[in-house]
């Protein structure tokens, strides 16, 4: 059972032809449930796997969709934590290639409010994996009760723990988070983490040093996760393990809506393969041999572009994978 522990929010994406018009006023916009955590924790349910999601559920009039939305999708939001705070919004913008900008509207918002008793009260038992990331893995007072869990995780080897930082650039340098902050609190993530995703642009601004995205990598895998999945748009996603040659993988060709939720996508494609395969321990995942990596891979990667055919985080479920592998 995979464990999805995070933020909600809801993603204003312009509705595509209608523009401000003569006057200049502000386009339309649909409200679509979105976030990392929500984004993972769907994805994986309509791939037909168990998984339970840990949010906090703020006030506001679509709150109760983001809940329906987990549900319909065969999510267990039944220790999830109810909050009187509100719920985050992201106004997306949209460049000509389907990729997503966004402007946050997050102050006070229920997700950054974790407390240890609340993760400790939430977390299932015979959860198998664990998965956190984005905002609230580097965003104070929540980030400290979410690293806790994940370290006493790896301490006893109970749980997979999957690391997404999915850098907000304008959240990550302000809304009371300071760049060296987010950093060191990645690091104490990245410290237990044994399967890490990342995109080359979270680190061109984690380590803006980086030139060779090979051997960037490489090092991460090298610092102790399993596997590091590097994502860079439509490039080859490459894979890492320490002691391991690189792999590479092309992603298929389609014709892209917007790219909203396909790292999100990608990432629940690949646990949830490989935790399909049996994959629940360390030690397993050390073992994986190269041709169950490249097909888990290639079948995540197949998630993340399918997801990208649709307007939204909207990912395929588990018949749309199997007929665009036909």
């Amino acid at each position: 059972m995979l464990t999805v522990l995070g933020e909600l929010v809801v993603d204003l994406i312009p509705v595509p032809g209608a523009d401000p018009g003569a006057e200049g006023t502000a386009p339309q916009f649909v409200a679509r449930p979105g976030g990392n955590a929500l984004n993972v924790a769907v994805a994986a349910g309509r791939l037909g796997h168990p998984v339970h999601l840990l949010a906090r559920f703020g006030t506001g009039p679509l709150a109760g969709n983001l809940r329906r939305h987990a549900e319909l999708s065969g999510v267990d939001v039944s220790r999830s934590v109810d909050s009187d705070d509100p719920v985050s919004l992201a106004v997306v913008g949209l460049a000509p290639d389907g990729s997503a900008d966004y402007g946050f509207h997050v102050l006070g918002a229920a997700d950054w409010q974790w407390t240890d008793d609340e993760v400790a009260a939430a977390w299932p038992p015979g959860a198998t994996a664990l998965h956190v990331g984005s905002i609230s893995s580097w965003t104070a007072p929540g980030s400290e009760a979410i690293a806790g869990l994940a370290e006493r995780l790896h301490a006893d080897g109970s749980a997979l723990v999957s690391v997404d930082p999915n850098i907000r650039v304008s959240l990550a340098e302000g809304f009371g988070n300071t760049g060296p902050d987010v950093r060191a609190r990645l690091d104490r993530l990245l410290a237990v983490a044994d399967v890490v995703k990342v995109s080359a642009e979270d680190l061109a601004w984690l380590e803006p040093a980086t030139t060779d995205l090979d051997e960037a990598v490489q090092r991460w895998a090298d610092r102790g996760p399993g596997v590091v999945l590097l994502t860079d748009g439509g490039e080859p996603l490459r894979v890492a393990r320490p002691g391991r040659p690189l792999l590479r993988h092309t992603p298929p060709t389609v014709t892209v809506a917007d790219t909203v939720g396909a790292g999100d996508s990608l990432a629940a494609g690949f646990l949830t393969g490989l935790l399909d395969a049996g994959v629940t321990t360390r030690a397993a995942l050390d073992h994986v041999d190269e041709d169950l990596l490249r097909r888990v891979v290639a079948d995540a990667a197949l998630v993340a572009a399918l997801c990208c055919t649709r307007v939204g985080a909207d990912p395929p479920t588990r018949a749309d994978l199997d007929a665009a592998r036909r």
